[in-house]
């Protein structure tokens, strides 16, 4: 049974580059090719790939967005992103929301295609050995941002930070904890000086990314 795969990429030299490699693949057909993430969603309603080689940059969707929808629509599409993107976390982030694989543009080569194809087909996840090394470096950096930045903050700001990330406005917060509204600011704004940001959302986003309530 042949491997179905579809090309969603908005630069037509790279459709048919990629075209032409998949096309070499004995157990690998081509299912579709699909210059924007309308196009895809289109194509994919009348018949869905097993692999989706994905770009993250097309003109009417972000990456991370339509990934998103289309494991919404088609959760048994396997997606690998194929990307100039390298920042580690761009492949952190695609990888989280459940993406099978991550490629560069810049050294993807034929076999490195049809094997990144085939082991997602297959149920594995695959990034190769210069990414994995990329992601994991990215990963214990902001494991010790975080630990460095948890450590910067008291006991009361992290209950008080607990309950902003609850929902709680600084008048339930101060009800709650018995003390003044005025304190309760003072917290606040003390959060998110050491934090780095600039609004409560900004806040959530970092304490929800550095895992700072664990």
């Amino acid at each position: 049974m042949p491997i179905k795969v579809a090309i969603a990429d908005d630069h037509h030299l790279v459709r048919e580059g990629l075209r032409n490699v998949l096309a070499a693949g004995e157990q690998i057909q081509l299912c579709g090719a699909y210059a924007n993430g309308h196009d895809l969603l289109e194509g994919l309603a009348s018949g869905t790939p097993d692999v989706l080689l994905l770009d993250l940059q097309l003109p009417d969707y972000t990456g991370k967005a339509l990934a998103l929808e289309v494991m919404k629509r088609h959760p048994a599409v396997k997606i690998i992103i194929l990307s100039a993107r390298e920042e580690s976390y761009h492949i952190e982030e695609m990888m989280q929301i459940g993406c099978a694989g991550y490629l560069l543009k810049s050294n993807t080569d034929h076999n490195l295609l049809l094997q990144a194809v085939t082991s997602v087909f297959y149920g594995e996840l695959f990034l190769e050995e210069t990414l994995k090394k990329q992601l994991l470096t990215g990963i214990l950096r902001k494991k010790k941002k975080s630990e460095k930045t948890a450590s910067l903050l008291t006991h009361k700001e992290k209950e008080i930070m607990g309950l902003i990330m609850n929902g709680l406005s600084s008048q339930d917060i101060a009800l709650q904890l018995g003390i003044s509204i005025r304190t309760v600011e003072t917290h606040r704004f003390s959060l998110l000086q050491k934090l780095e940001v600039k609004n409560t959302a900004e806040l959530v986003r970092v304490v929800v990314e550095q895992h700072l309530l664990r």
